[in-house]
């Protein structure tokens, strides 16, 4: 059976492709075919291969599928600021008809495919759509990643009320300690336990370099 999934966060910078890659290493060690996609992707580099940037190098590096780069990552822009701004600037226009497309082509060859969006979940990709319009189209299962810092229990929340509100399924979150500095942090992974109504999937300890390996071993797939 074929599965997917959305991976969002409650903000950009908060682990989003370190849990991704994970997932994808968890998935290959079951014997299952895995391949990740990030359909938008701001301050990419130029490559022989053309635009490209380190997440989607670390995805297509943890999963086990050869898949070809654009439709991986359909839109790489090279400004590091928000996608619309990045692809105005391009002069180029994200079309989610686009991205809809790669994806059907990457799930044909692969029984998981991980997608992982851009920033948080509602992040503006063109003058009309945004990220949540994206996960909406591809109709997935959503997995939110909330960097444990003050402030992510509302962050969290008002993340997983607009997962809900575009008739999406929160399959789980993660809780990844982006502050070693944070108070009370089991505290504040209770308090979302209560409220989330997903099942929390892992918790990932402070580290400046975690391995996708390491985390891997931290993350149920049985959600």
């Amino acid at each position: 059976m074929k599965q997917a999934y959305f991976i969002t966060g409650t903000d950009t910078g908060v682990g989003k492709t370190l849990v991704s890659c994970a997932l994808l290493q968890a998935f290959v060690k079951q014997g299952v075919k895995a391949v990740g996609m990030k359909p938008v992707a701001a301050g990419c580099v130029e490559t022989p291969a053309g635009l490209c940037c380190e997440d989607v190098e670390h995805l297509r590096a943890a999963g086990n599928v050869d898949a070809p780069l654009d439709w991986v990552n359909p839109y790489a822009l090279a400004l590091p600021v928000a996608p619309h701004v990045a692809a105005e600037q391009a002069g180029v226009e994200i079309n989610l008809e686009q991205i809809e497309w790669s994806f059907r082509q990457l799930r044909e060859i692969a029984d998981v495919t991980v997608v992982e969006g851009v920033g948080g979940f509602v992040v503006p990709l063109n003058a009309r759509q945004d990220t949540a319009d994206m996960a909406k189209m591809l109709g997935l299962p959503v997995i939110l990643v909330v960097g444990m810092r003050l402030g992510c229990i509302s962050h969290a929340l008002l993340s997983a009320q607009a997962v809900r509100q575009r008739g999406l399924t929160l399959a789980g979150w993660v809780a990844n300690r982006i502050d070693p500095d944070m108070l009370f942090v089991r505290d504040s992974i209770a308090a979302l336990e209560n409220r989330l109504e997903a099942p929390l999937i892992g918790v990932v300890p402070y580290c400046k370099y975690h391995s996708a390996a390491e985390v891997a071993k931290l993350l149920r797939t049985d959600f």
